[in-house]
């Protein structure tokens, strides 16, 4: 047991409303700005700007955990990270209806003349539908 709590680093995810998770990881790889980013146990210290995505993270059980994420950032010091976002959910609790009529919702936005703040509000609308979607595995276009 030693040696997993070595290769292993205190993980905290923070949603808006709700602390997401909390406890020790080996691994976990968040969506970033500029791709993917992972993380491991004595990574250097270091801040992330975490988009809207999927974050999985591997814990001391040996299980992957999925998470839709939102918008924020994620700090790492001292072999502790700290991820702090706008929304995180996991698959199961994910209305895929809802997620289904977000994304027509968002599509039909698009083609509508818009403001560049509204353009920008519609596209991080469909992001967040598509991640729903492509997460519970219904992110098929062609399904209704």
């Amino acid at each position: 047991m030693a040696e997993k709590e070595r290769n292993s680093f205190y993980l905290k995810i923070l949603a808006a409303d709700k602390v997401f998770c909390q406890g020790k990881a080996y691994n976990v790889i968040l969506p970033a700005v500029d791709g993917q980013f992972s993380i491991l146990a004595h990574h250097a210290d270091t801040m992330v700007a975490v988009q809207t995505g999927e974050l999985r993270y591997h814990t001391l059980d040996g299980v992957w955990h999925t998470a839709v994420v939102g918008n924020g950032f994620a700090q790492v010091i001292n072999n502790r990270m700290t991820v702090l976002v706008d929304f995180a959910e996991r698959p199961e609790e994910i209305n895929i209806l809802r997620a289904k009529e977000a994304r027509e919702r968002a599509e039909e936005q698009l083609r509508q003349k818009q403001s560049i703040q509204e353009y920008y509000h519609t596209q991080a609308s469909l992001a967040r539908a598509m991640t729903r979607l492509r997460v519970t595995g219904t992110n098929n276009i062609n399904r209704k």
